[in-house]
């Protein structure tokens, strides 16, 4: 079966993004940029709400791959070899975008689910195929977290205090339980922390 993985990054009191939805208060790291780079070879599709899917839709299809490297869209002014990776993993596989509002997308590769069904995402996972993986789209995190959808949860723990903001998970309806998989700790204060729904 597949997996269904949310990816995130968190400030280390529990917020996704700022009010307004920015990630300027990510603390890069070339590590975790390397280690994503490399671990991403398994997927094969991705999952996104409305609003991040936009917010990926606008930068990473204007990244150049003739290049040896590509921009950090958390730190305006880098570019690293591990950003490139990336965006060919993005730009090629698979994107549902979950959106009442959106009827076309340009993205290649896109297509627009108007309503999540849970029945329909669970034949998805039991589909042929890799990884399905969630970048931010804390809506559509907090809906498959609902209907114990989601397998993995891996969280950038960043060393910053943002104070307020938006929660990644919202309106689980009883308690959830994980179980750690593994931690590491970076030289810039990163944590990764990848936890797994407890059986």
């Amino acid at each position: 079966m597949r997996k269904i993985v949310a990816f995130d990054r968190v400030s280390a009191d529990g917020y996704f993004s700022s009010a307004d939805g920015g990630l300027n208060w990510v603390t890069p790291d070339p590590q975790i940029d390397r280690d994503g780079a490399s671990n991403t070879g398994g997927t094969d599709a991705l999952l996104f709400g409305r609003r991040t899917y936009e917010m990926f839709e606008k930068f990473w299809p204007n990244v150049k791959e003739n290049g040896p490297v590509a921009p950090d869209p958390h730190s305006p002014g880098r570019y690293t070899p591990e950003m490139l990776a990336f965006a060919k993993m993005l730009n090629a596989v698979h994107k549902i975008v979950f959106s009442r509002s959106r009827r076309d997308v340009t993205w290649n590769n896109s297509r627009v689910i108007a309503e999540l069904d849970p029945r329909q995402v669970s034949e998805m996972k039991e589909q042929p195929g890799g990884t399905m993986m969630v970048f931010g789209s804390g809506t559509l995190v907090s809906q498959l977290t609902q209907h114990g959808l989601i397998d993995e949860y891996h969280f950038i723990v960043g060393p910053t205090l943002l104070g307020s903001g938006k929660t990644l998970v919202s309106g689980v309806p009883s308690l959830t339980k994980l179980e750690l998989v593994d931690s590491t700790e970076f030289p810039t204060g990163n944590v990764r922390l990848r936890y797994r729904r407890a059986s």
